[in-house]
């Protein structure tokens, strides 16, 4: 049995989920008459009190179409160190929007509405203007945190005094409303668009969706043609997302609970240095100094648990709907003899 804790994405769809996928009525969504993608695009444009949504293959695109909605080249965007957008985008930022990062030193990826103010560039000529604040929702490399409502909100009035675009990034939002009985109307009247995935803690083989009102939206489907994000009868993976939000949104507190399970059995560990706080599914950890991380993974690895490195002594785990308590049951026996210095 193998245990796969490496992320949420290596879920795979669920019998009653691929019955759902293979019953779905379909079109060409290029002349818009795939029925199944556009019942669930106007779904979660309602579900956030928008106007539009836009279907994605990935969350990166998603992230990608709307930075360069909100921004002209030589433009810059706020956005914190541990940002997806900056880390794990490929430098999309700079190659499809000809725009720059400016990087806040935030607490577990997150920042504040004061942090915004000190990063936003003089109006001088010789220097980039900054034109949007781009946020993370839940953090991924902060460990899945959820960040503060009332700051949000604080941001979100730097934002209108300064004419700023408000970008959401929320590739694990459904996370982050689970664990903070927030809505996604409460996120959809701050922010003027917002990217949301159903690969990771909802359980799709592939999808994102892209929100917001008319005129910031008019150009989405524009620009993600100009990306190669076309797609043909993709009701069939709309379906899996209008399943999931059916069928896995709420279980999501069960994976929550699991993961602060793994973090109780690495804190009681003698080789772990430090676990960060756990709010939702992702879990991050540093070894002692004198352990070797490669060698920590490969023991686990050896009896079958997998998990990953992040370098510098911190690795990660992430809990998901194909992880078992059972499974956990097997992971905190074996963090349990792993007692001594490897």
């Amino acid at each position: 049995m193998q245990i796969n804790l490496i992320s949420d994405t290596v879920t795979k769809p669920s019998k009653g989920m691929l019955e759902a996928m293979m019953n779905a009525q379909v079109g060409d969504d290029v002349f818009k008459q795939d029925p199944t993608v556009n019942a669930l695009e106007e779904r979660i444009a309602k579900m956030f009190g928008k106007q539009r949504a836009l279907f994605f293959p990935s969350g990166s695109m998603a992230n990608q179409v709307a930075i360069k909605l909100h921004t002209n080249p030589s433009e810059q965007v706020i956005c914190d160190k541990f940002a997806h957008i900056y880390n794990y985008e490929a430098g999309g930022v700079s190659f499809h929007s000809g725009v720059s990062c400016k990087l806040i030193d935030g607490d577990r990826g997150m920042f504040t509405a004061a942090q915004v103010k000190e990063a936003i560039n003089p109006s001088d000529f010789y220097y980039s203007q900054t034109s949007l604040v781009a946020i993370e929702n839940t953090t991924n490399k902060g460990g899945g945190a959820c960040w503060s409502f009332d700051e949000l909100k604080k941001i979100k009035e730097v934002c209108n005094d300064n004419n700023f675009g408000y970008h959401l990034d929320g590739a694990r939002l459904w996370n982050a409303m689970v664990e903070t009985n927030e809505l996604p109307k409460d996120y959809g009247q701050l922010f003027d668009t917002i990217s949301v995935c159903f690969s990771k803690g909802l359980g799709c083989p592939i999808g994102s969706v892209l929100v917001g009102d008319e005129v910031i939206m008019e150009h989405a489907i524009r620009v993600r043609k100009l990306f190669g994000g076309n797609m043909r009868q993709v009701g069939y993976l709309a379906a899996a997302a209008d399943y999931a939000l059916d069928h896995h949104l709420d279980r999501l507190v069960d994976d929550h609970i699991k993961a602060k399970r793994l973090g109780v059995a690495l804190e009681d560990s003698s080789l772990i240095e430090k676990v960060e706080p756990i709010e939702t599914n992702i879990v991050i950890f540093n070894v002692n100094q004198g352990v070797n991380e490669n060698e920590f993974v490969q023991k686990l690895a050896a009896k079958n648990i997998l998990l990953v490195s992040m370098g510098e002594g911190k690795l990660r785990m992430v809990t998901h709907l194909d992880v078992t308590n059972a499974m956990i049951d097997k992971v905190v026996d074996e963090i349990g003899k792993l007692n001594r210095p490897i």
